[in-house]
């Protein structure tokens, strides 16, 4: 499975999609409805698309795009997607660490060896467990609303593919997004303090504080993960600002 290959292109895609402003948006639209065999519909103000997709869903590109804009009902001047938090989500849990020490006014902001690495300083059988658990976050919380249909899971499955998933990682990638919505499994999937943290930060960025379902999902995973109310508050903190 090469789950820390297709988790590296995701935050590069992330990372992307926060310098697009200036492009040309009408004419990407155009090219990636084609590659979607779908038109992008030109109503900013509805977001919407005649091929179940809606603008936000492109603007992020690709998987990317797919996994948290595709029908999330996120209008394209609206709440904008934390696309940063995805792209630097070990750095910022980091910082979220650091910021909640020095609230505790415990003198020490560097990162305790026990709280577990960050996930782009990981390597070999550790980035590919750690890389499993945060995309297995990010489905969880694309889900979170339950509008991911059967299309649209053969589209994110194909968009995946197209990133170089192995046979093992599209078969994983296809039992997530039917998997049972379950905060406690997912919360056992956590390696670490670090871990849990990214698992959460990650699954900020791809949800909608406002929408109760999303929130509420929130909610039983910062539980799950056991992770204090200071905690969960700065990891969105981190989020917020990281765009």
């Amino acid at each position: 499975m090469n789950a820390s290959k297709i988790l590296q292109q995701l935050m590069q895609q992330a990372g992307g999609s926060q310098k697009s402003s200036g492009v040309d948006v009408k004419g990407m639209l155009g090219g990636l409805s084609k590659q979607l065999g779908g038109k992008a519909s030109d109503d900013n103000s509805s977001g919407g698309s005649s091929g179940g997709f809606d603008m936000k869903s492109l603007l992020g590109g690709g998987a990317m795009g797919m996994l948290v804009g595709s029908k999330r009902g996120r209008k394209l001047g609206g709440k904008a997607l934390k696309y940063g938090a995805i792209a630097g989500v070990g750095v910022l849990a980091w910082k979220a660490w650091q910021s909640a020490q020095a609230n505790k006014n415990s003198g020490s902001e560097s990162q305790d060896a026990s709280e577990g690495e960050r996930v782009e300083a990981l390597e070999g059988e550790y980035q590919e467990r750690r890389s499993l658990e945060l995309l297995q976050a990010m489905i969880m919380a694309a889900r979170a609303d339950g509008h991911i249909d059967e299309q649209e899971q053969a589209m994110i499955t194909e968009q995946i593919d197209a990133l170089g998933a192995d046979d093992e990682m599209h078969r994983w990638v296809e039992q997530q997004l039917n998997a049972p919505l379950d905060a406690k499994a997912l919360a056992r999937e956590a390696d670490s303090h670090q871990a849990a943290r990214e698992m959460y930060l990650i699954s900020v960025a791809v949800i909608d504080e406002q929408n109760p379902m999303e929130r509420a999902w929130l909610d039983q995973l910062a539980s799950a993960l056991d992770l204090s109310q200071e905690m969960t508050a700065e990891l969105e903190h981190q989020a917020q600002q990281a765009d």
